[in-house]
């Protein structure tokens, strides 16, 4: 399994067990919000960019399907381009992460993305916007450990 699949199946299936939840692991990974999290964070790998670390679109769901941002790089860049440069660096770095509000996400991720993963998901855009301003920190956080982005194939879902 691929590192992305198994930062979001630990933050996934965290929350799953807190709840009483016992659905399998695989299930985990097929939820509604996992698939927004691929989407957002392995995009420019699966659209066959030539890396995480190129800038993202002009805007917002330029790139099409699957949240359009260019993976974890393409994310990064939206929220320090939107003025959550504080919010999107400390989930990088090494201290604690700072929240961010489901309205704030919106902003950094732009209309179209929300739309785009609203409808690949069928989650509602405040639904979306909730469940990911809660997990989205923290996926960020394991995928960037000592401030490190990490490789394009390192995102790439499956085996490794």
């Amino acid at each position: 399994m691929g590192l992305l699949d198994e930062v979001i199946r630990g933050a996934l299936g965290s929350q799953s067990r807190g709840t009483g939840s016992n659905r399998g692991a695989g299930s985990v990974l097929s939820s509604p919000i996992a698939m927004a999290l691929m989407a957002l964070l392995a995009s420019r790998v699966l659209g066959g960019g030539s890396g995480a670390r190129q800038a993202a679109p002009q805007s917002p769901g330029d790139a099409g399907g699957l949240g359009g941002l260019g993976g974890l790089g393409g994310l990064i860049d939206q929220f320090r381009q939107n003025g959550l440069e504080d919010a999107i660096n400390s989930w990088i770095g090494t201290g604690p992460n700072q929240s961010v509000s489901p309205r704030q996400l919106q902003q950094a991720l732009g209309p179209g993305t929300v739309e785009d993963l609203s409808e690949q998901t069928g989650l509602s855009h405040d639904d979306l916007l909730a469940q990911l301003s809660h997990v989205l920190p923290g996926v960020v956080d394991k995928l960037t450990p000592n401030g490190q982005l990490p490789d394009d194939s390192d995102l790439l879902p499956g085996p490794r």
